[in-house]
Formats: structure tokens, C-alpha cells, sequence
């Protein structure tokens, strides 16, 4: 790859400049990432107020893949940023939609861009995403039939457990294997039950960190008095009770993978606490004086549409760029193709048979099968599979049918999480119809837990716990009547 003169300069455009304003000194020049099959580089845009991608030397960025047309596209720094087909002959993808030829679509920062079979991601300048952009690949450890991105072939991970026929599925993974070599942080969006974390796992699998650990880190279950002594850890005697050195679980993910899931429940304080992480890379424990490096990447998912909980002020902009190195979408089961959702129902059921000790699993009837394919999964992928699981275990014959699924497709599940918005985007459903209960109760459980195990590391001293705690005496007093435990006695003198 080349691209004509090498110095930077600095992006036009007023909505441009906005957005780099919004970053550290050391990002505040926007840049074009390209993901060939053999490379990563990255280039600085340059100040005119377009530019032209292509495989022609006359490019402003010339890209040497056969995929490329001499004159692909056309990038306009607007405001706002929009990528143009010039007519290529592989087409341009956005949004999980292929362009018509001079067709224009407004894009963001962070978005996958697809021309030909390269990925093209626009993103803001730093010396660590251009070092890491360039990193050779990793191993592939997906098996992708023989065909372009946007095939309708299977795609299936290394224990073939990964099932993807929909074309829109195929460029998502697609994409996966571009950037996972990478050390952008990653956002996934899509509803619940999607298959987030699977995204998440693929991406660590697929990347050089892959000898490393895979954190999962459920934001909806962090409290701010524990996040600093469970995320951060603390050194000797950092307060009473700390009798030895506790490392945080970010260190304990140290040259691997943090994935942190729902993100959009971050309590605002605790936003804060993390954009200092992803900011500085690295972590000061409690009762320490030096920080430590932290050598982490960052995935995050939600099924909420983070742009807009920051126009609305819950979710902090910077938090959300750092987060947004690209973002991924992954469509809800009822937009893929019914081929999918016969796969992943066979290969349910094939499993759910083995986990019951059932040699031969029962054939699918067609009546059962028409069921599932006109079900709107409004919970998805974890719903078919919950489905067919306790169908596995109702049927006892060689045929499993509709009477076998319907108890469990009498309840729809609730989704949070919606892409009919005209730019296919994620808008958000109202909060009255978000399923909390079971967040609030697992996260009461997890605080009453915490509670009870520093009272007895403390032999039921209330001013030492909660110093264990890092509240105050009266929070702890206020936090044991709330969860109606027994109040500890000092014992009588005798």
C-alpha cells in the first residue's frame, strides 16, 4: 500500500474538529486504518475535503489488492464524513448495506467500511492504534468456505460450534477477522441474546493475545465501593484487614482480553474511574504510591445505543470514544436468513440430546420446524437455544414436535435493543420495558455477599469492614438494615 506525501496535517471540516477536540493532544489527528489480507497500516487523512481510494497510483490512498477498483471511492470530510462508490466493480459496504455506484453514505468514526475484501476503518490518529494496526496477522482459526465477504457460505469456529449462513452474519465475522489482529478497542452492539459474547471470544481467539486471559467483567454488577479493591486491588495495610497484597482482576487480564459486557450500565462514577484506565493504561492500586502498566485490550458490548445515552447525558462522549475504536453490529436472528435458524436448531438439539445421554436425537418435523422459523426470537440466539434445550428434554419419541416446543414459546422474551432506524442503527426501546428485576436482585445479592464476607474477615468489627468496604461506618449501619443482616455485638464485659 501507498499513499502520496507523508506528512499529517490536520483533518477539515468543523464537525472533524469537533470530534478530535474531544480526545488527548496525542490523538488529535484523524486517520485512515485499511486491513488488507497481509497488512495494517494507517495514514493520516489529508486536509483537502475529499479524497479517492483505489488501486490506480493516482489515488490520494492507492491500495494494491485485486479486489480494489483503479478509482473505488471517494471519502468526504464533510461535515459529515460520508464514503461514495465510484462506480467500483466489488462495491462498497456500510452499515451491512452495499452501496449503489455513486451512491454517498454518512459515516462515523469507528465504523467498518468494506471495499472490495479490504476493511477500511476511519478512526482518530495515535501512534499506538498506527503500531498496532501494522502488527502481522495472527493464526485464523476460523474456517471460511471458499467465496467473497458477502457470501451466503458457513462460517464455523475451530469446534465448529460457530454456525453463520446469513450474509449479513458473514461480514460481521468477516470483520472480526480484520481487526482482531489489532489492539483497537472494540464496541458490540445488538440486542440481548445475540451472540455478544461469542464476538467478544472470537475476537480474543483470533488476535495475538489469544495465550492470554479472557476477563468477562459484567458492568451491571459493579458497585463503586467494591470496583476500586476488586478491579484495581490494593497493597499491605492500604487499610484494616489488608494483610496481604490483592492484584486487581485488570492486572490479572494482563496481556490478554477485558470484555466488558453491558456497558451502557455503567454507573457515571464509575465511567470516570474506567475512561482513566483506557487513557492512561494503567492501574494504581489502593494504598499504593506508583501505578502499574497495564497491558489489556478492551471490548465492550451493550445492548443499548450508546450515542444516544450520550446525547442524553447518562453515558459519557469520551468514555464513548475510547470505547468506539470500531464498532460491530450484530442483527437480531429474525433479520438472518431461515436457513440459519434451522442450523443452530439442529445443532442445539444435537447438543442438549448429548448433555442428557440421548445417543440418537429426535428428527426435526417439519410442523416443529415451521414453528420456529415463524417465532420472531425476540430474545434470540439464547432463546432458540433455551427453546430447543427444554424441547430436548420434553420429547421422548423420535420426532420432536410443535407440542414439545410450545411451552416454551408461550412467554416472548423482551428485547432491548432496536435497527429500524433508517440508517440502521441501534435506538433504544423505552426503559419501562427493559427487564431489571433479575439485574437488581443479582446485583443485591452480590452487595449483601460482599457485605457479610468483610463483617467476618473483620470478626463483626463495623468501622474495620468498612474501611475493608472503602464506605464510611454509617454507609455500612445503612447497608446492614437495608439487607436486614444481624448487627454485630461487642461482646459484655464480664
Amino acid at each position: 500500500m501507498r499513499r502520496d506525501g507523508e506528512e499529517p496535517s490536520n483533518p477539515g471540516g468543523d464537525e472533524t474538529h469537533r470530534l478530535a477536540a474531544a480526545t488527548d493532544a496525542d490523538a488529535s489527528h484523524l486517520c485512515l486504518l485499511v486491513f488488507g489480507e497481509s497488512s495494517r497500516s494507517s495514514y493520516p487523512l489529508p486536509a483537502t475535503p475529499l479524497f479517492t481510494l483505489g488501486r490506480s497510483t493516482e489515488s490520494q490512498i492507492s491500495i494494491a489488492d485485486a479486489s480494489i477498483s483503479r478509482n473505488h471511492a471517494v471519502l468526504e470530510q464533510g461535515p459529515p464524513l460520508r464514503i461514495r462508490d465510484a462506480g467500483s466493480a466489488n462495491g462498497v459496504v456500510v452499515h451491512g448495506r452495499r452501496l449503489a455506484p455513486g451512491e454517498a453514505e454518512p459515516i462515523a468514526l469507528g465504523d467498518a467500511i468494506e471495499i472490495g475484501t479490504v476493511l477500511v476503518v476511519v478512526t482518530r490518529g495515535s501512534a499506538h492504534v498506527a503500531q498496532s494496526a501494522a502488527r502481522e496477522p495472527h493464526a485464523d482459526a476460523l474456517t471460511v468456505r471458499p467465496g467473497p465477504p458477502d457470501a451466503a457460505g458457513p462460517i464455523e469456529d475451530a469446534a465448529g460450534e460457530v454456525v453463520v449462513v446469513d450474509p449479513a452474519m458473514s461480514r460481521v465475522y468477516h470483520t472480526v477477522r480484520r481487526i482482531a489482529p489489532s489492539d483497537l478497542s472494540v464496541l458490540v452492539l445488538g440486542e440481548t441474546g445475540v451472540g455478544k459474547e461469542l464476538i467478544a471470544e472470537t475476537i480474543h481467539r483470533l488476535s495475538p493475545r489469544a495465550h492470554g486471559p479472557f476477563l468477562r467483567l459484567n458492568c451491571a454488577a459493579l458497585s463503586a465501593p467494591l470496583l476500586e479493591s476488586e478491579l484495581f486491588g490494593y497493597e499491605r495495610g492500604a487499610f484494616t484487614g489488608a494483610q496481604q497484597p490483592k492484584p486487581g482482576l485488570l492486572e490479572a487480564a494482563g496481556g490478554g482480553t477485558v470484555f466488558l459486557d453491558e456497558i451502557g450500565e455503567l454507573p457515571m462514577t464509575l465511567q470516570v474511574k474506567l475512561l482513566r484506565v483506557l487513557e492512561e493504561r494503567r492501574v494504581l492500586r489502593v494504598g499504593a504510591l506508583k501505578p502499574r502498566d497495564l497491558d489489556v485490550r478492551f471490548v465492550a458490548a451493550t445492548n443499548r445505543d450508546l450515542r444516544a445515552e450520550v446525547d442524553s447525558g447518562s453515558f459519557r462522549r469520551d468514555l464513548y470514544f475510547r470505547l468506539d475504536g470500531i464498532s460491530i453490529v450484530v442483527p437480531p436472528l429474525r433479520e438472518r436468513a431461515h436457513a440459519e435458524i434451522e442450523r443452530l436448531a439442529h445443532l442445539f438439539l444435537e447438543r442438549a440430546c448429548v448433555q442428557r445421554g440421548r445417543a440418537d436425537p429426535p428428527a426435526l418435523s417439519e410442523a416443529a420446524l415451521t414453528m420456529l422459523l415463524s417465532d420472531p426470537w425476540t430474545g434470540n440466539v439464547r432463546e432458540l437455544r433455551n427453546a430447543i434445550e427444554r424441547a430436548a428434554w420434553l420429547c421422548d419419541s423420535d420426532e420432536l414436535l410443535p407440542e414439545h416446543l410450545a411451552p416454551s414459546m408461550s412467554r416472548p422474551a423482551l428485547g432491548d435493543f432496536s435497527r429500524d432506524r433508517a440508517d440502521g442503527r441501534a435506538t433504544p426501546e423505552p426503559a419501562s420495558t427493559r427487564p431489571r428485576e433479575n439485574l437488581r436482585t443479582e446485583v443485591k445479592a452480590l452487595e449483601r455477599a460482599r457485605i457479610e464476607e468483610a463483617l467476618e474477615q473483620c470478626a463483626g468489627n463495623q468501622t474495620r469492614a468498612a474501611k475493608l468496604l472503602g464506605v464510611s461506618r454509617r454507609t455500612l449501619v445503612k447497608w446492614i438494615r437495608a439487607h436486614d443482616l444481624p448487627r454485630p455485638r461487642k461482646p459484655r464485659a464480664t
